[in-house]
């Protein structure tokens, strides 16, 4: 490269991140995150790295709206589950290909969205909360009955197929390959909603939800937009969930699987970008690693998370961020 041409490299460079929305410390933390996700499944086993993307996007969908909206929704459960239902469903008795199946289950996710978010938003605080609960166990009994859910047996043997009708995704690298796609594309738009003048809007209500209805903005609104987008990929998480385990069960939809989300935004980082991912790669890691302890597992679990809630209030990302904002 000539001298003359020296001086553009690093301009080319913030350019090109600025285009997908990244800039200083967060571009930095983007690059970080695409090489784990390139480097990790020559490393850890893919089926294991897989459940954490799912699970790191389904937390990134929980925090756009409890992070970002200030709405801490205990139902969260009900569209992960049913997207990964219909996801099932489709692809095994349909025989849709995987991105058409993952599709649908984003979209009953938004469906499904659209009437909760619709009875719970008039509603602030504990009071949302409470709401969002009994809907969600409303749909946890409607997916007890419903036969196309067959019961405690779930959806089993569900076929991965052939991407786009091409790519046989029997190979747990090509699922791989597919699934961390599928987060990049959802983690890179949450962000450029997150830091658009939509996200603006709703971190203001966050913030002060009477002042942003004094400038004139229809608050509801704004708060189902969030709510549907936020159900609307955690439904596309719970369809690539299907997919790669091949079983969509009622797991997927019972209440412990919305606290376990909350959970892992609060431990990564309410508020943050990468603190879902990081928080679903502590959990998931637990779950997995600590198996062989049995039903010390729970135990064990409970006393990192007290120990991390009190040595991390902010949660792990929020916690290296203000540090790093002290010291630089």
């Amino acid at each position: 490269m000539s001298a003359s041409a020296r001086p553009l490299a690093p301009v080319l460079r913030r350019r090109a991140f600025s285009l997908i929305g990244f800039r200083g410390s967060q571009a930095i933390g983007l690059l970080v995150l695409v090489a784990v996700i390139v480097v990790a499944p020559f490393v850890l086993y893919p089926v294991f790295l897989m459940k954490v993307l799912c699970f790191a996007l389904f937390a990134s969908a929980f925090n756009l709206l409890l992070g970002f909206v200030g709405l801490l929704s205990f139902g969260h459960a009900a569209f992960f589950g049913m997207g990964s239902y219909v996801t099932a469903w489709t692809a095994k008795f349909w025989h849709l290909t995987p991105e058409i199946a993952i599709l649908a289950g984003g979209l009953t996710g938004a469906a499904i969205g659209v009437v909760f978010g619709w009875l719970a938003i008039r509603r602030t605080g504990l009071y949302f909360a409470m709401i969002t609960l009994a809907l969600a166990q409303m749909n946890y009994f409607f997916a007890v009955e419903a036969p196309f859910t067959h019961g405690e047996d779930g959806i089993q043997q569900v076929p991965r197929g052939h991407l786009f009708g091409l790519i046989n995704l029997n190979s747990d690298m090509a699922t791989y390959a597919m699934v961390a796609v599928i987060f990049l594309i959802f983690f890179w738009l949450i962000h450029r909603v997150v830091h658009s003048p939509f996200g603006q809007i709703l971190k203001a209500i966050r913030e002060n939800e009477p002042r942003a209805i004094s400038l004139g903005y229809r608050v509801d609104t704004y708060k189902l937009m969030a709510f549907v987008l936020s159900a609307f990929i955690a439904g596309i998480a719970g369809g690539a969930k299907a997919i790669v385990f091949g079983i969509a069960t009622l797991t997927d939809v019972n209440y412990g699987t919305s606290g376990e989300v909350i959970l892992t935004t609060l431990l990564g980082g309410m508020g943050t970008i990468f603190g879902p991912s990081v928080g679903a790669l502590i959990v998931q890691s637990m779950e997995n690693y600590l198996a062989p302890f049995g039903s010390w597992v729970t135990v064990t679990q409970g006393a990192v998370f007290v120990i991390c809630v009190l040595a991390f209030r902010k949660g792990v990302i929020g916690e290296l961020n203000a540090f790093f904002k002290t010291r630089l």
